[in-house]
């Protein structure tokens, strides 16, 4: 098949967006497809745009067998609201005439990748001039976080933009979301069931396994081998609720064999790096190499998992996988029944959003009780192999697209909407 990807962020950005479209575009390449793909220059998550792209221009590129067609995009040096809206603006404007021009390539599919949901039109036009499949895949719900979280404000404004959203989403040939609470709320915005898909971020188990690191990072940061070590690693954002880490960990200083590891980059580090600077039982690291991935996540023996109140069920964080495949425990922070409560129940521990004193008791549950914590940790890597194995998830996805798109697959879409997680042996 000819796909066109149309996703802001790519390659070779480490994390998030970026990761994930440039991942599944080589693994297409890999399958023998001709792929193209849209996007802005590198910026996440450091919103800050360097080296050879730090002059924002049109270019074009080769990576790892894919045709990439970068265009400029403003990268606002401190965020609020209006500067996302005018930043997120400033790449659709700027892709339009680059995606446009691709119909005369006359790909199969296009696929447009949210958020950046402002992009979604140009997508769907793209695909109508050429008469490919549209696709539209929702990393999350940005429009409702956007308002969840006071980014944006006005009742008026907000009935009128999920108005517009919901009229877009239904004209899409598939919708797809990468969680089953995310599927469900996109039947509440009336996308018809036959046409959307449970496409989950995936990891590529062979490289992330629970022996995959040494010492290596200990020593670098000077922690003990004998250490407990509760990790965050990610980019650094706002909608994760980050503040607690720093305040949970001055609720164990007593417990000097408990250090905590926050590694990343994005708009709290700062704010994170002020907040930590005296505290003996935290170390901060960079945004570490995504070849070392699978070594930086075997470092801990804890994973912690934050996140806002309030937007949980309309996002689900893509670190999650790697979290699980590391064969360690996860303690999430988040409100009862959304996906991630469903997911880290399985194999970890929850505590109510924002809840310093919950967290760091179910943090010295796990460092007090070893078996419990091999257990879960155990647990954590069994689901990631059975719901997240990646050429699982890919193979799965666009064997179904692929037969939808030559007309030989009619029936529902790959996972039905109102289903429950299922491993993808059964999916397949």
């Amino acid at each position: 098949m000819r796909i066109v990807i149309y996703s802001a962020n790519f390659a070779p950005e480490v994390t998030g967006i970026g990761k994930y479209s440039g991942d599944m575009a080589a693994w297409l390449v890999q399958q023998g497809h001709e792929v193209r793909v849209v996007a802005a220059p590198p910026y996440y998550p450091q919103w800050k745009l360097e080296g050879e792209y730090a002059r924002p221009r049109y270019r074009r590129e080769t990576w790892q067998g894919v045709a990439v067609w970068r265009a400029p995009l403003w990268v606002p040096r401190n965020l609020s609201g209006l500067k996302r809206i005018l930043h997120l603006l400033s790449f659709a404007i700027a892709s339009a005439p680059v995606m446009l021009s691709q119909a005369f390539w006359r790909p199969d599919i296009v696929l447009t990748v949210a958020p950046y949901f402002v992009c979604a039109p140009i997508g769907w036009l793209t695909a109508r001039l050429c008469g490919a499949r549209a696709w539209l895949h929702l990393q999350d719900f940005e429009v409702e976080v956007a308002f969840r979280m006071g980014m944006v404000r006005g009742e008026w404004l907000q009935r009128l933009v999920l108005g517009v959203e919901r009229g877009l989403l239904r004209r899409f040939d598939w919708v797809s979301s990468i969680s089953h609470r995310m599927v469900e709320l996109l039947i509440g915005k009336g996308v018809p069931r036959e046409r959307m898909r449970y496409f989950p971020n995936w990891v590529d188990t062979t490289r992330i396994t629970p022996s995959a690191g040494d010492d290596t990072y200990r020593r670098q940061l000077g922690i003990a081998p004998d250490a407990i070590v509760v990790l965050f690693s990610g980019s650094l954002g706002s909608k994760q609720g980050l503040m607690m880490i720093p305040a949970t960990a001055s609720r164990l200083t007593e417990r000097a064999e408990v250090v905590f590891v926050i590694c990343g980059d994005g708009v709290m580090k700062a704010e994170l790096e002020a907040a930590t600077a005296q505290a003996p039982n935290v170390r901060m690291l960079p945004l570490q190499p995504l070849e070392r991935l699978g070594e930086l996540l075997a470092m801990a023996d804890i994973h912690l998992l934050p996140q806002s109140p309030g937007v949980a069920d309309l996002v689900l964080p893509s670190k999650l996988s790697g979290m699980l495949a590391s064969g360690r425990p996860v303690i999430a922070a988040c409100e009862a029944g959304t996906e991630i409560d469903l997911v880290v129940s399985q194999c970890g521990l929850v505590v109510p959003p924002e809840d310093c004193a919950a967290a760091a008791a179910a943090i010295l549950k796990l460092v007090d009780q070893p078996a419990l914590r091999r257990e879960l940790g155990q647990r954590a890597r069994a689901w990631a192999e059975k719901q997240f194995e990646r050429t699982a998830v890919l193979g799965c996805v666009f064997g179904s697209v692929e037969r939808r798109a030559i007309g030989e697959d009619t029936g529902p879409g790959i996972v039905a909407a109102d289903a429950q997680p299922v491993t993808h042996d059964s999916a397949v």
